[in-house]
């Protein structure tokens, strides 16, 4: 007979219990996760107001940002609060939501990555059908289906984590609510669970890796053809950023989640988890701008006009 009494609240360990590494751990992800926030809120802002980016390849990228800013939002104001306050408890429900928002949010941007490097596809692929294969429609159409699938492939393995029992531990090994250290603690059987999920993410990974890859294979083959030096390094400088950001992504998510069992290497996880919810946000938006030359006209542009306003306000 089962006599598991329920777990209503979790307690998050963190990364260190050295006061002085706390302080300059907290200083380190506070400067990084405002830099990431006014970094993809400028790209944002950029995309919706500047007429000249106002194409598919800038649309991705606005949503990318937004991405961007959700997901190391959901992660690193919690931490920084645990770390200021000391209070390193969770309620189980605030657990549930902040995981659920973690994997739905990265499993949006892997198939997000994929849309953009279709978009580049036809761009240089298919240059004079560009504005009617990747018309408005079809941009939102993309949007909508890297957020449905997204929800499709989260809500099974979610719905049966609501099945786990928690009878030894309550501790959680991590600085917030992850899978791997959650099935680590417990009780329940989480053999199948974990092959779930191993499945789903590797036929994710796959698919949505299958996908780029097949797109850049098309894209270099056409760029190599390109008559003028000028015009393949034009080219390959569109798609430079792209390439770089995929590699980073599914570098850090393969090295993470794809492993046959979540009671191993924990330790490591949260190191490379807070690479990823804090310095690649960052990196993103200065990968995207300082190669872009139109998004850094664009950024000149609005710091004039911002310029030329307070002028004017003071003048008046």
């Amino acid at each position: 007979m089962k006599n598991y009494s329920a777990i209503t609240t979790f307690i998050l360990v963190g990364l260190t219990n050295d006061p002085s590494l706390q302080i300059l751990l907290f200083i380190f992800l506070f400067l990084t996760y405002l830099l990431s926030v006014v970094g993809n809120l400028i790209i944002i802002t950029l995309t919706l107001v500047d007429p000249h980016l106002k194409t598919p390849m800038y649309f991705f990228l606005r949503n990318f940002s937004i991405l961007e800013v959700s997901f190391t939002t959901v992660c690193i104001p919690r931490f920084l609060y645990t770390m200021a306050s000391g209070d390193n408890t969770v309620t189980y429900n605030a657990c549930a939501t902040q995981l659920f928002f973690i994997v739905i949010l990265g499993v949006t941007e892997f198939f997000l990555l994929t849309a953009m490097s279709y978009d580049r596809y036809v761009a240089i692929c298919k240059p004079l059908h560009y504005t009617t294969i990747m018309n408005n429609t079809v941009c939102i159409k993309f949007l909508t289906g890297c957020y449905m699938i997204a929800l499709i492939i989260v809500i099974p393995p979610f719905g049966m984590g609501f099945e786990l029992e928690f009878c030894d531990s309550n501790v959680i090994d991590h600085f917030g609510c992850d899978a791997a250290p959650i099935l680590k603690i417990t009780c329940s059987n989480t053999e199948f669970l974990e092959r779930f999920i191993l499945v789903l993410a590797v036929l994710t990974l796959l698919f949505t890796l299958v996908c780029v890859v097949m797109s850049y294979t098309y894209i270099i083959r056409t760029i190599l053809r390109f008559p003028s030096a000028q015009q393949r390094k034009k080219a390959f400088s569109t798609c430079s950023s792209h390439i770089i950001v995929v590699s980073i992504t599914y570098g850090t998510c393969i090295f993470i989640y794809i492993k046959p069992h979540a009671k191993e290497g924990v330790a490591m996880n949260k190191v490379v988890s807070v690479l990823t919810t804090s310095v690649a946000p960052v990196m993103n938006p200065f990968i995207y701008t300082l190669r872009n030359k139109q998004v850094v006209q664009a950024f000149k542009d609005m710091i004039k006009k911002v310029a030329f306003s307070f002028k004017e306000l003071n003048d008046y």
